[in-house]
C-alpha cells in the first residue's frame, strides 16, 4: 500500500525528496564484481598465496590458466600492473580465453580505461556468448558512459544467463531507478536481496525507490537494514536522515547526517541535509557544515 505524504509534510520535505532523488542518480553503488578463474568461477585474492601460484607458473610456464589465476589474486589485491601482465600472458597463450579477457577488462575499469575495458568485454562475449559476468561488466561500462539502453540490454541478458547471480538484478534495478521505473526497480532489488541477503547495497537501493514513490516507512526499514549489515555505509546514513526528515523527526535526522559526515566528512548530500535543518533544530548539534 502506497503511503501518501500529507500536503504540509510534502511541502516541508521537498528539499529532502529532491536530495534523495539526486542521490539515487549519483550514488550507483553495487556489490563489487570479482575476478574469475578458470576452475572455481571467482577468486578471493586475500586468501590466495601468490608465492605458491608463482611456483605453479614456474613449473608450467605455458599454462594460461595458471597466469589467469595469479592475475585474479593480483587484481583482487589491488596490484593492477602485475594483474595486467598475467592476463596479457594468459591471452597470449590462449587467445580464446574469455575469462582472462573479462578479468583484464575489470582491471582496465579500475584504472579508468573504459575504452580498453569495453574492447575486452566485447572479445570475451564474442568468444563465449553465454558468459554472464562479461555482460554485467560491459553493462556497467555502458551505464557509466550514459548508454542506458545498451546497459539495460546487457543486464537483461545476464539475468537470463545466470538467474542465481544478484549482480545482474541489482544493476538492472539501478537502470530502472534512474529512469523513474521504481516499481520495477523494487522488484529487482528484492530479487537481489533474496539471492544475497548479506549485501547492504540492494537494501539501500530498494529504500531509495520506496522513498521515491512515497513509501517512507518501508524506505526507512531498508536503510536501517543496510546499516545493520554495514554500519559505515555513509550513503545509507544520509538516506536514513532524509527519510527521518520526511517524517519530521528532525533531531534523529540531524544525528544520521552527522553520522554520515563522521565517516566521510566531504559527503555533500549529508552536508545539504544539515543545512536544510538548521532552522528546524536550533542548537541541535549540527556539525560539519560551515
Amino acid at each position: 500500500m502506497t503511503f501518501i505524504l500529507s500536503a504540509r509534510r510534502a511541502v516541508s520535505t521537498a528539499g529532502a525528496v529532491l536530495a534523495l532523488g539526486l542521490m539515487a542518480a549519483s550514488c550507483q553503488t553495487m556489490p563489487g564484481e570479482t575476478f574469475a578463474s578458470a576452475d572455481t568461477g571467482t577468486f578471493a585474492g586475500a586468501s590466495v598465496n601468490i608465492a605458491s601460484l608463482s611456483e605453479v607458473i614456474e613449473r608450467e610456464p605455458n599454462n594460461p590458466s595458471a597466469y589467469n589465476v595469479r592475475g585474479t589474486a593480483y587484481g583482487a589485491s589491488g596490484r593492477y600492473k602485475e594483474a595486467l601482465a598475467d592476463f596479457d600472458q594468459a591471452i597470449q597463450l590462449d587467445p580464446q580465453f574469455h575469462q582472462a579477457y573479462a578479468n583484464r577488462a575489470l582491471v582496465y575499469r579500475q584504472l579508468g580505461k573504459m575504452d580498453l575495458a569495453l574492447k575486452d568485454y566485447n572479445r570475451a562475449i564474442s568468444t563465449e556468448p553465454r558468459y554472464a559476468p562479461a555482460y554485467i561488466g560491459r553493462g556497467n561500462v555502458y551505464r557509466q558512459q550514459g548508454q542506458i539502453s545498451l546497459a539495460l540490454s546487457d543486464f537483461d541478458r545476464a539475468t537470463r544467463l545466470q538467474p542465481d547471480d544478484p549482480q545482474g538484478f541489482h544493476n538492472r534495478a539501478l537502470i530502472y531507478q534512474a529512469r523513474g521505473l521504481h516499481n520495477f526497480a523494487i522488484e529487482d532489488f528484492t530479487t537481489a536481496i533474496g539471492l544475497d541477503p548479506g549485501a547492504p547495497e540492494p537494501y539501500h537501493g530498494r529504500g531509495i525507490s520506496s522513498f521515491s514513490i512515497g513509501n517512507v516507512d518501508e524506505a526507512l526499514n531498508d536503510f536501517n537494514r543496510a546499516l545493520e549489515i554495514n554500519v559505515r555505509y555513509y550513503e545509507a546514513w544520509t538516506s536514513r536522515g532524509t527519510a527521518l526528515e520526511a517524517q519530521e523527526d528532525y533531531v534523529q535526522a540531524v544525528a544520521a547526517y552527522n553520522r554520515a559526515l563522521s565517516i566521510n566528512g566531504n559527503y555533500q548530500p549529508a552536508k545539504d541535509g544539515l543545512i536544510r535543518l538548521r532552522s528546524k533544530v536550533p542548537g541541535g548539534g549540527i556539525l560539519g557544515v560551515r
